[in-house]
């Protein structure tokens, strides 16, 4: 592998950074303060590509690489978090489902929506009573006519207070457990549809989290994404893509915890010298660098990887995702303990990155599914 990214990624890497610094940056405080969701920074990432990285140009997309994106992710996520998920969401757990698994009507129909932002995109597989057991939900969907009808619940679902378009999950054949599941596409005006409970976040905060209802819901036949019984087969393949990004995200925000850390050490004077320059906040410096840097070419072999065809990087992308979650919380945790009682004030960005970390070792899987993932792939 060639640890240097290529002109096509530097390029990309410089335009996100410096719209993330010029546009994002000042707005995230008051992001995170409102927990409104940011359409305006949104609309304008759109024009820039960054909702559609990896979609063919044939289908509104920019047509990049999976590395691309990880990178753009990371760029983002330096200085919002919040921001992060959301083209994250949008592109691996919306737009790659149906790029990958959509017949070309779903592709032509719904890819140009999520790659223009002129609708967001959610992924809906987390339940009230399934989380880390997705096989066990219990939304359901029965064919009647020319339509599926679902019934059920939804919750935790990143974007889903703004989206137009849902992967959503359901139960197809109960006899099967997880080989009866299916996938749908499923449009936010679709009768039986209807959001629940917003919820009040920890951490990022504008990210429209919220439950979502499905009350005899009515899904056109030809919104079936793939066939039926395919749903975790879907699902899983499509976690693996995200839990690139995520790891991409949790980077992005080690580093800029890091920033924030070597910035303020730099700058804090006591017992008459810079913080700097005492060993112990040297050493918390290092390992997080250390940490920083070697979650980051976990997630480039990841995403290198897949962009390579590999068929199978499960191993890889779980831990990407795990190592470079730990580095989050590491990083973050530092930033704050070196700017001391500041680092506990929302003044300060790293009191925001510690609170934004958090998530990363929970959603997508949590950290100890990433490490029963990770084991089950060395022992198979």
């Amino acid at each position: 592998m060639d640890f240097e990214l290529n002109e096509e990624q530097r390029m990309l890497q410089d335009t996100v950074r410096k719209f993330a610094n010029d546009v994002l940056k000042p707005k995230a405080p008051e992001i995170d303060k409102s927990a409104e969701f940011p359409h305006d920074t949104i609309k304008k990432l759109a024009e820039l590509g960054l909702m559609g990285v990896v979609v063919p140009e044939e289908y509104g997309g920019a047509g990049f690489d999976f590395l691309s994106l990880a990178v753009a992710i990371e760029e983002i996520s330096k200085v919002c978090a919040t921001t992060g998920v959301i083209v994250a969401v949008n592109n691996s757990l919306a737009a790659y489902p149906i790029l990958t698994f959509g017949n070309e009507e779903q592709k032509k129909r719904y890819l140009p929506l999520l790659t223009s932002a002129e609708k967001i995109g959610a992924f809906a597989l987390t339940e009230p009573n399934a989380g880390s057991d997705p096989a066990s939900m219990e939304a359901t969907a029965r064919l009647e006519g020319d339509h599926y009808i679902i019934n059920g619940s939804k919750r935790f679902i990143t974007n889903a207070g703004e989206a137009g378009i849902f992967i959503v999950f359901a139960v197809t054949d109960k006899e099967k457990r997880h080989k009866g599941i299916s996938a749908f596409i499923v449009e936010r005006d679709f009768p039986g549809f209807s959001l629940g409970k917003h919820e009040d976040l920890m951490g990022i905060r504008a990210t429209a989290n919220c439950e979502l209802n499905f009350d005899d819901c009515k899904v056109p036949k030809e919104n079936l994404l793939g066939e039926e019984g395919q749903g975790f087969k879907i699902a899983m393949h499509t976690l693996d893509v995200s839990r690139i990004d995520i790891g991409a995200q949790a980077v992005g925000v080690a580093q800029g915890a890091l920033d924030e850390a070597i910035r303020y050490a730099k700058e804090r004077t006591q017992f008459g010298k810079k913080i700097c320059e005492f060993e112990f906040i040297q050493g918390m410096l290092a390992e997080a660098a250390t940490m920083t840097d070697a979650a980051r070419l976990l997630v480039y072999r990841a995403a290198y990887l897949k962009d390579k065809g590999v068929e199978r990087f499960t191993r890889e992308a779980a831990m990407a995702k795990y190592f470079a979650s730990e580095a989050a919380i590491y990083a973050s945790r530092i930033a704050v303990q070196i700017h001391g009682g500041y680092g506990y004030t929302k003044d300060y960005a790293v009191e925001r990155l510690y609170r934004d970390a958090k998530i990363m070792e929970i959603y997508e899987g949590t950290s100890e599914i990433q490490k029963i993932v990770i084991s089950r792939q060395l022992l198979r």
